[in-house]
C-alpha cells in the first residue's frame, strides 16, 4: 500500500479508503466484516462512513453502518488506533425538522449519535456530507470548532460542495478563526470529470485532501453491466431503494455506455481489467489524496486494491482523458 499525507495537516493515509455505503443493506454484516479484514490486510488505513448509511436506507435503518463499523472496530482493543476513521453529518436521522442539516443544534446531536454507534470516542475526520443552504454558514462552522475543540473530531471536511461555497467556507473559517476543512469528498471518475474546472483547482491552491467516492461510477465502470439488459446485482438494482434511481439518473445512459466499450478496448490493449485502469486512473491525477473504494464481496476488491500499484505511462493517460473529455463539460443534473 502506498500512501500520502492527507493535505496540509500532519496525517498520512492510505492512497486507497474503503467505503461502507453498502454495508447493513447490499451486505450483510458478516460479510462486511470480510470486507474490512481485506482492507486492512492490505494495508488500507483509511475508513469513510456516514451517519444516514447504508445507502438507499430509510430512517429507520439509517446509522446501521456505523454499528457495523463500530462493532468490527471493538473486536481488537487496539484497532481503533490502527486506523484513520471518517463519518459524515447532514442527511435526515429522524422525524423532527431539526434531525438533519448543518444546524448547531443537529451536528452537536448527530456526532455524539455517530459516536455511540462506532463505539469511539472520536473521529478522525467529520465532514458535513453536503451543504446547507438553510442554515448560515458561521453557525455551520462554529459549530464544527465546538466538536473539535472538545475532541470529538480531529479534522472537519466537506463533501458534495460547489467549489464556489467551499471557497466561501474557507473565507469565513479564516476570518472567524475556528476549525478549516482540511479535505473535500466530491464524486470523481471517467464519467463525471467536471471537479476538474474548478473543484480540484482550489483544492490545488488551498491544500486540501481531495479523497473522491464513486471511482467506479458505482460499478459501472466495472465494464459488467450492459444497457438493455436489467442488473441482476449492484447499486443499480431496486433492492438499494432509492439510491438505484439515483444512480439509474447519473450513469445509465447509451452515451455511457458506448464510452464504456471505448474504455474497455484501452484497458484490453494493456491487459488490464477496465475496474484497475479506472481506478488507476483516478488516483494519477496529483491533485488526488485516496480514492474511496466499496465492495458488496471481498472478492471484489482484487483490482481495486491492486490499482495502486498500477502507474499508468503519459500515452494511456492522454487515452483515456481523450476518450472521456466530454465528462468535463457534461449535463451537472447527472
Amino acid at each position: 500500500m502506498q500512501f500520502r499525507k492527507f493535505g496540509r495537516t500532519g496525517l498520512n493515509v492510505s492512497r486507497l479508503c474503503l467505503g461502507t455505503m453498502t454495508f447493513g443493506l447490499q451486505t450483510e454484516e458478516d460479510v462486511s466484516r470480510s470486507i474490512m479484514d481485506r482492507a486492512a490486510e492490505a494495508g488500507v488505513n483509511f475508513i469513510d462512513t456516514a451517519d444516514v448509511y447504508p445507502l438507499g436506507s430509510t430512517e429507520d435503518v439509517a446509522g446501521r453502518t456505523e454499528e457495523i463499523v463500530g462493532r468490527w472496530l471493538k473486536d481488537t482493543p487496539s484497532r481503533r488506533s490502527q486506523f484513520i476513521l471518517a463519518t459524515k453529518a447532514v442527511g435526515k436521522m429522524g422525524p423532527s425538522a431539526w434531525d438533519q442539516g448543518a444546524s448547531r443544534k443537529h451536528l452537536l446531536d448527530a456526532i455524539e449519535a455517530s459516536l455511540k454507534r462506532l463505539n469511539t470516542d472520536y473521529v478522525d475526520l467529520y465532514q458535513l456530507h453536503s451543504d446547507d443552504l438553510n442554515t448560515p454558514l458561521d453557525e455551520t462552522l462554529e459549530a464544527l470548532d465546538t466538536i473539535v475543540r472538545h475532541g470529538k473530531a480531529r479534522y472537519v471536511g466537506v463533501s458534495n460542495f460547489l467549489a464556489y461555497r467551499l471557497a466561501t467556507a474557507l473565507g469565513r473559517s479564516d476570518f472567524l478563526r475556528v476549525a478549516r476543512f482540511v479535505s473535500v469528498q466530491p464524486r470523481y471518475n471517467l464519467l463525471f470529470r467536471q471537479i476538474e474546472r474548478e473543484l480540484l483547482p482550489l483544492a490545488t491552491d488551498e491544500h486540501l485532501a481531495v479523497i473522491p467516492y464513486n471511482p467506479l461510477a458505482g460499478g459501472l465502470l466495472t465494464g459488467k453491466h450492459k444497457h438493455d439488459a436489467t442488473p441482476s446485482e449492484g447499486r443499480f438494482t431496486a433492492t438499494v431503494g432509492k439510491a438505484g434511481a439515483m444512480y439509474h439518473k447519473r450513469y445509465w445512459h447509451e452515451r455511457e455506455f458506448e464510452t464504456i466499450e471505448k474504455l474497455k478496448q484501452i484497458a484490453s490493449a494493456t491487459g488490464e481489467s477496465l475496474t484497475k485502469t479506472s481506478v488507476a486512473w483516478v488516483l494519477a491525477n496529483p491533485v488526488i489524496t485516496s480514492a474511496i473504494i466499496g465492495a458488496s464481496r471481498p472478492d471484489q476488491l482484487t483490482d481495486t486494491l491492486a490499482a495502486v500499484d498500477l502507474a499508468l505511462n503519459d500515452e494511456l493517460k492522454a487515452q483515456l482523458d481523450d476518450a472521456t473529455v466530454q465528462y468535463r463539460w457534461g449535463d451537472a443534473a447527472r
